[in-house]
């Protein structure tokens, strides 16, 4: 079972890297936050469109590796027509799971970002994956206008 989730994460952390979901830029974004890891320099930027309380519409423009690229993709498909609320719960889970810092993993709750739970198993590439969550982490709290990664 180990192996089909890793030949999985692959398959879609490749086809999200090569067509990546919402990369464009929003003009009437309510929220936009810069993301930076000078780690592996990855870079983006967030785009935040909200009704209210709820995410209409998320883009980012960036670059980065294979697994920042996924992961902004991913996320931003993931996070549309959520509340606020039920996107910071999104960032808890997803953080927790490509952290370890929760054994148990429901991977049920966060859908097709199970995917990236294998990222646990590589120190040096979770904050690729963890970088986009945290951006939009700031966008949520409307605290920052960039953040970074260290």
């Amino acid at each position: 079972m180990f192996e089909d989730l890793r030949d999985l994460y692959q398959e879609v952390i490749f086809d999200h890297n090569r067509n990546p979901h919402n990369f464009r830029v929003m003009e009437n974004a309510d929220r936009k936050v810069e993301g930076f890891n000078p780690l592996c320099g990855d870079r983006l930027t967030l785009f935040l469109k909200l009704d209210h309380d709820v995410i209409i519409d998320a883009s980012f423009q960036g670059s980065g590796c294979a697994i920042s690229t996924a992961s902004v993709s991913l996320m931003t498909d993931i996070i549309k027509n959520k509340t606020e609320q039920e996107a910071e719960a999104l960032f808890e889970v997803f953080h927790k799971m490509t952290t370890g810092k929760e054994e148990e993993i429901q991977l049920d709750a966060v859908g097709k970002l199970a995917v990236l739970a294998g990222v646990r198993e590589y120190p040096a590439r979770v904050k690729c994956a963890t970088l986009a969550w945290h951006t939009l982490d700031a966008a949520l709290k409307n605290e920052a206008d960039s953040i970074s990664t260290e």
